[in-house]
């Protein structure tokens, strides 16, 4: 088979296995009830075509999950406000935590399903890493703010998957309120210096 069909039969079968568990993330309540064999059987390719295209569960999670965040991506590198680079930093740090928020609600299984699987924790992520360099140093850029590191965990705390889907699935809490409590921690943080004295006995 000459090398260019492999590569449009490739690319073709991968489009195919992202549809298809996209559509099945979507139809199930659990994220653990779908399986590979379950993608592999809705994309009508083999198994084996699956895990050389996605290595294992987590690739075709973080696949899927890199597929619905390019525009974000796009709009954080070189977009125009409030999300881009030229954003004063005190407006940035809100609207990327918001952007965030937005996201996992919107893709609220498959965030899920890929904080919780392939790793005992959420924070060795990829995705993970690249959201808190970015928050640091944009967090850095504040005057008067210190330890942008942990301030960037703690803010990125308050969009885990696990607690967004407690909020939003289980208490009901509406979007647009959910939004609007995280701008309102975001601000407090932003607002508050560290503490003159912490008694440490």
């Amino acid at each position: 088979m000459p090398e260019h069909r492999s590569r449009k039969d490739a690319a073709r079968n991968r489009e195919a296995v992202l549809e298809a568990a996209d559509t099945l993330f979507a139809r199930h309540e659990s994220p653990e009830d779908v399986t590979m064999a379950d993608v592999a059987a809705a994309a009508g390719v083999g198994k084996g075509t699956l895990f050389r295209a996605f290595g294992d569960r987590a690739g075709l999670l973080r696949a899927l999950y890199e597929g619905r965040f390019e525009p974000i991506r796009e709009a954080v590198e070189a977009g125009t406000s409030p999300l881009g680079p030229a954003t004063p930093p005190q407006d940035r740090v809100p609207a990327l935590l918001d952007a965030v928020l937005c996201f996992k609600l919107d893709n609220r299984r498959l965030a899920l399903a890929l904080e919780e699987g392939g790793s005992s924790s959420p924070y060795g992520a990829e995705h993970y890493e690249r959201w808190h360099g970015l928050l640091r140093d944009v967090l850095e850029q504040i005057p008067g703010l210190t330890d942008s590191d942990f301030t960037a965990h703690a803010l990125l705390a308050a969009t885990r998957a696990d607690l967004v889907e407690h909020l939003a699935g289980e208490k009901r809490v509406p979007r647009e309120r959910m939004r609007a409590q995280l701008a309102t921690y975001v601000a407090r943080v932003l607002a508050f210096g560290p503490p003159q004295s912490i008694d440490r006995r």
